[in-house]
């Protein structure tokens, strides 16, 4: 049976409006000119796609394209401000790098994005088009209608979220949405006084000590964050103690889904455990077959347990990860998913008693009766309180990161965390390395660093040393064989020139009569006898 598009959209609906908390991660402000500058920067919402450079800024003039940025062709001679023109004879474009402002509407925020990138931008400024009904200067400007040129009445009660519309992984800069009465401000600037504007983006991680918190958001039937669990163990253990991990399960309370319905109580069955309070989406979104949303919840509630025996207490967790990776490796199925045999099999490989995750299990409230499960309750309350929107999901001190979830970014996020001072010498050591994984496992860089703070192709210094040697070595070896040859052709030329012109026509008789002993070659030599001139 497939699940209705009602059900799926009521676990959508649940994502979509969940409030993410306002956590103080990123800043935007004017630098030029100083009278656009505001005390603490500009309100804005950050986009839940691309990767911001965490722990950096990003300083780039800014350029309105006056458009809305839908289309994939991007006019890169337009917009404002106004620049002069090139030796095509058209206003020069956009110089790079730089970050570019567009209107909202028209597509997604990941559209806009992406063709942003395309063009070259940095970064991108979305100007929100509609007032907040809480505006009081933006319902002002627009007569109280929240539209300019006295539209219809309409305003929003809150900014909209810059979610992911499910194809922004090869998205890479960051974006900002800003309001629409700071947003005109701004346009207005470049647009009616030619201004140049000079913006600053900045993310900044709380760093309230010298452990860094992380937490990773996801359920077991999820598959994009498979390669960074099944990595991430080694990078665990040489952080150490300078960090905390967490992993949290995401479940959905069953009340969201209208289990109460009687429409809807074939497929809760399926998608929920403990009487329809807990549940989790069918990864094939058809009950019939595979893996059911019932089985995640199962499975979650097992990971939980392994955690708290085995890995809450120093927050590596050493052992979890070997459960993971040998879950994945055996398990990882429709066939083995819920399969009893093969989890206690896994358990064994990863040295975890499985009667004491079985007791964890019934002393929490089980899955298989009308009771309330304490660890599943905890799990829904944290989310809600963290709101979270999107899966898998990566928080460090509470800020969630944007982005792939990468071994690169999560250790970057991670060495950003701490307070100043405190951060143990690997992130220091792998700052710039392209290759932040192996670097840290490793101890140095050896797969290229990156000078400019991105993800360019480059040489460590070691191995630009060592090239370096053997190049010259080589041009050395190369240039003095090079010599030897020229130095001995010279001679055969010289030799072939007197063998030809030395004996000359009439001389034959002096040559008999006058023997000194000499070569006819001895000419080329000095009188001291030192060394010949062409040596």
């Amino acid at each position: 049976m497939i699940i209705p598009s009602a059900i799926i959209s009521l676990f959508l609906l649940g994502n979509v409006v969940s409030e993410t908390p306002d956590h103080v991660t990123s800043n935007f402000q004017i630098q030029i000119p100083a009278n656009l500058n505001k005390p603490g920067g500009y309100e804005h919402r950050e986009a839940l796609f691309g990767t911001p450079p965490y722990g950096k800024s990003l300083n780039q003039p800014l350029y309105y394209a006056d458009d809305d940025l839908c289309d994939a062709t991007v006019n890169k001679r337009k917009g404002y401000p106004i620049r002069p023109n090139d030796d095509t004879g058209k206003m020069a474009p956009w110089p790079v790098p730089f970050i570019l402002m567009m209107d909202r509407g028209g597509c997604s925020f990941v559209q806009k994005v992406r063709n942003a990138q395309h063009s070259g931008a940095a970064g991108v400024v979305i100007a929100d088009n509609i007032c907040l009904c809480t505006d009081v200067e933006c319902m002002t400007n627009t007569n109280g209608t929240g539209v300019p040129d006295n539209g219809p009445l309409m305003c929003e009660r809150s900014e909209p979220i810059m979610a992911d519309d499910g194809s922004g992984g090869d998205i890479d800069i960051p974006a900002f949405l800003i309001p629409k009465h700071d947003a005109d401000v701004i346009k207005s600037a470049m647009m009616n006084d030619g201004q140049s504007v000079q913006v600053s983006m900045s993310w900044i991680l709380p760093s309230p000590d010298e452990r860094v918190e992380y937490e990773l958001w996801t359920v077991p039937s999820e598959h994009v964050s498979k390669d960074f669990q099944l990595s991430w163990k080694d990078v665990a253990r040489v952080f150490g103690e300078h960090v905390y991990f967490k992993p949290r399960e995401y479940i959905y309370p069953g009340e969201r889904m209208n289990c109460d319905f009687e429409v809807n109580r074939e497929v809760c069955d399926s998608l929920c455990t403990n009487n329809h309070r807990y549940c989790a989406m069918d990864p094939e979104y058809d009950i019939d077959i595979g893996i059911s949303g019932a089985d995640v919840v199962r499975e979650s509630l097992r990971r939980i347990c392994v955690w708290k025996h085995y890995g809450e207490s120093d927050g590596i967790g050493l052992l979890y990860w070997d459960y993971i990776s040998a879950f994945a490796d055996r398990c990882d199925s429709q066939d083995f998913f819920a399969s009893k045999t093969c989890v206690s099999d896994v358990m064994n490989i990863a040295k975890i008693d499985v009667s004491v995750i079985d007791r964890c299990i019934i002393n929490s409230g089980g899955t298989d009766k009308d009771n309330d499960n304490i660890f599943l309750g905890l799990e829904i309350e944290a989310q809600e309180r963290r709101g979270v929107v999107i899966l898998p999901t990566m928080f460090v001190n509470a800020v969630a990161l944007r982005g792939a979830l990468t071994d690169n970014t999560v250790i970057s996020a991670v060495c950003a965390g701490f307070l100043d001072g405190t951060q143990p010498s690997i992130c220091d050591t792998c700052s710039l390395c392209n290759d932040k994984m192996n670097c840290v496992i490793d101890g140095y860089c050896k797969n290229g660093v990156s000078y400019a703070g991105g993800d360019s192709d480059g040489v460590s210094k070691r191995s630009f040393g060592l090239t370096l040697l053997v190049m010259s070595m080589l041009f050395g070896f190369g240039g003095y064989i090079h010599w030897k040859k020229s130095r001995e052709d010279m001679h055969d030329q010289v030799r072939g020139v007197l063998a030809e012109y030395m004996p000359l026509e009439g001389n034959d008789k002096a040559g008999k009569d006058i023997d000194d002993g000499r070569s006819p070659m001895d000419f080329a030599t000095p009188p001291n006898g030192t060394s010949s001139f062409l040596s």
